[in-house]
């Protein structure tokens, strides 16, 4: 896949914003296409909820932000761009104007990506010189967290456009779906749309208020559906016989007049004004924003639990973490260092979420900070997934922190790490946090590691190759001196 440095978002709506955000938190610097006078601040606001949520997301580091710009060219927006995603209004005839447009301006190489929640790409196409560079890549709301995106190509398709669209939206953290055929409306939203029917009428008949069909759903199916779909849930409900005798059991019900998805209620004003006020009943006088921000914290629980298990949309978001440590030392075992002198081997900036009521770094964040840095060192020296995933690491035994100075919210900071001894078992190190522009320091770290057999469970020495560049820093760091702080015990007063 080559390597996305630009990307061009046609469109600033909540969609077009979203995708912004997620771009700009995966390091890609990306220029939005809006004509619309308030589109500045639709966007600024989208971009701060996302910013809110990453840092609550994951501990894993976040790559430096790419720069979000706004634009009321589409040239601009799409002649510099390694990628482009399309979240226009839903108008099928300004969508194939955009695209004629945007072929026009774009690079002869570049994908375009329709973010349709219903169009066939090859309507989509109709008028592009070149209609192979166009596929679907349908998100859902909000992008920037939801890893799901349905692909679908057109029926003049390219494979590489489909296999490097599937690339890159997994190197963002997203689980991509090749859909195998067009259909509109693809897969999800018209799961969705079976289900948003037969609500309407469960409202139309006063059966269940809004608010009573989803208290249905979350308390319900919807936590089932979090963490498996509809298939495996009724797999699993069919008992040790599985599919098989569910189907047996509960098939016939399906003649049954359960429900009206052939039909729908006529969207009159009375019945459009009836869930509207039952909706804003349900908010109880909740803004969006404020409802954005809890969905946005629950989303986040319900992936982190399901990280724990390594499942369904948590698996994804450990891949991604994966992703983010790997590039976050993707340079430390091939950049030249200078071992006579201290290592510079992390930069982090205080994210909000960090600080305590004081708007403070607290104590936690602190042994995070030292753990990325270690994180770098062990990559350095050949510890990388790879390594781990061998059977082998260093586990942390003993660490001790010294909080010197305070650091508040969205202040830089950077690590320097000195490598005290070691040997074919251990690694000895000692770690000061600075301020990234003040150069005070903060904080120093004082931590022992021991190289272990992981599916063992008992130390071991470490592969010739590590100890070989361990040996490559200590020929440097044995000569620096020897950090005053070093083995001081808890309490001890300072000189």
């Amino acid at each position: 896949m080559k390597s996305i440095q630009k990307a061009g978002v046609v469109g600033g709506g909540v969609i077009g914003a979203a995708w912004a955000a997620r771009f700009a938190e995966n390091g890609i610097d990306t220029v939005v296409f809006d004509p619309a006078p308030d589109a500045q601040r639709k966007l600024d606001e989208v971009v701060a909820l996302a910013d809110r949520a990453y840092a609550k997301l994951t501990l894993a580091p976040r790559a430096k932000k790419g720069a979000i710009t706004l634009t009321t060219d589409l040239a601009e927006a799409v002649k510099d761009a390694d990628f482009i995603q399309e979240a226009a209004p839903e108008r099928l005839e300004l969508k194939q104007d955009l695209f004629a447009e945007i072929e026009g301006h774009a690079r002869a190489d570049v994908i375009i990506a329709s973010s349709t929640s219903g169009f066939k790409p090859t309507d989509l196409q109709a008028k592009m010189v070149h209609p192979e560079r166009l596929i679907v890549g349908h998100p859902f709301n909000p992008v920037y967290l939801l890893p799901l995106v349905e692909i679908i190509a057109g029926e003049k398709k390219s494979d590489d456009v489909t296999a490097s669209a599937k690339a890159f939206y997994a190197s963002i953290g997203m689980h991509p779906l090749l859909i195998r055929k067009e259909i509109d409306a693809f897969v999800a939203d018209r799961l969705m749309e079976a289900l948003w029917r037969e609500a309407l009428w469960l409202v139309k008949d006063d059966i269940a208020t809004a608010e009573e069909i989803d208290d249905a759903i979350r308390f319900g199916c919807g936590l089932r559906w979090a963490q498996m779909g509809t298939f495996q849930v009724f797999n699993v409900a069919g008992g040790e016989a599985g599919m098989r005798h569910f189907m047996a059991q509960f098939g016939p019900a399906l003649k049954w007049p359960w429900t009206k998805l052939m039909d729908t209620p006529e969207m009159d004003d009375a019945l459009i004004e009836k869930i509207a006020v039952q909706c804003e009943e349900q908010s109880e006088g909740l803004s969006i924003r404020d409802l954005e921000r809890i969905r946005d914290n629950n989303l986040i629980a319900i992936m982190q639990a399901l990280k724990t298990q390594k499942w369904g949309a948590g698996q994804t978001l450990l891949d991604y973490e994966a992703q983010l440590y790997k590039r976050s030392h993707s340079g430390s075992s091939e950049t030249v260092h200078d071992f006579s002198q201290l290592i510079r081997m992390h930069e982090t900036v205080v994210q909000p979420d960090w600080t305590d009521y004081n708007n403070h770094m607290n104590e936690a964040r602190y042994l995070q900070v030292f753990c990325d840095s270690t994180d770098a060192f062990l990559n350095m020296i050949g510890v990388d997934p790879d390594y781990v995933a061998g059977g082998h690491s260093y586990y942390t035994v003993e660490t001790h922190i010294q909080h010197l100075q305070e650091v508040a919210a969205l202040e830089p900071l950077y690590v320097k790490t000195q490598m005290i001894s070691h040997d074919e078992k251990r690694i000895h190190l000692f770690q000061w946090i600075y301020h990234g522009k003040t150069d005070e320091v903060l904080a120093t770290g004082e931590q022992m590691f021991l190289h272990v057999d992981a599916n063992a469970s008992k130390a071991c020495p470490a592969k010739p190759e590590v100890l070989a560049r361990l040996g490559e820093i200590w020929d440097g760091h044995q000569h620096l001196p020897a950090p005053e702080a070093a083995g001081r015990a808890v309490g001890q007063r300072r000189s």
